[in-house]
């Protein structure tokens, strides 16, 4: 858990503007599905929604160097995981606004929304992600035209 936790509380005093709670239980889901040989390359946190005004779904996000994993620590009992790996990876957005800004990661399956990250972290982010995923993504063979297919 350290590995991930040292570094999402660099990132969280780098940008101090992040809104992040339970940090260190957050980590510890992203630790516990790290598999053998993963390593991890970049971490930062936000909330797991697109609602500005709810602070209570924080997630850690940790880009490793097989996926990108979102571990959030339910308030009772369970958490949440989500993974993306490169070939499910389609597409990045970032929107900022007046306090706070936005990432949005299209996947093949859904739209995740991270929210609450402060707006100078916005680049360092973005350039994160995606330098890794296009470098990723070429590794991966191209998918034949449906009509050649048949």
């Amino acid at each position: 858990m350290e590995t991930v936790y040292k570094k999402v509380l660099d990132f969280k005093r780098k940008y101090p503007m992040t809104v992040g709670w339970r940090l260190r239980k957050n980590s510890a889901i992203v630790e516990k599905h790290l598999n053998p040989g993963e390593k991890v390359i970049y971490v930062f946190c936000a909330q797991k929604n697109d609602n500005p005004l709810d602070f209570l779904s924080t997630a850690v996000v940790a880009l490793t160097n097989k996926r990108i994993l979102i571990g959030r620590k339910r308030v009772v009992l369970g958490y949440f995981l989500d993974s993306i790996t490169p070939d499910m990876f389609n597409d990045l957005k970032v929107l900022s606004g007046i306090i706070w800004g936005k990432i949005y990661i299209d996947t093949i399956k859904e739209f995740v929304t991270l929210s609450n990250i402060s707006k100078g972290a916005l680049s360092e982010i973005e350039t994160e992600i995606s330098a890794y995923m296009m470098e990723e993504k070429k590794k991966y063979p191209l998918r034949e035209n449906s009509k050649n297919r048949l």
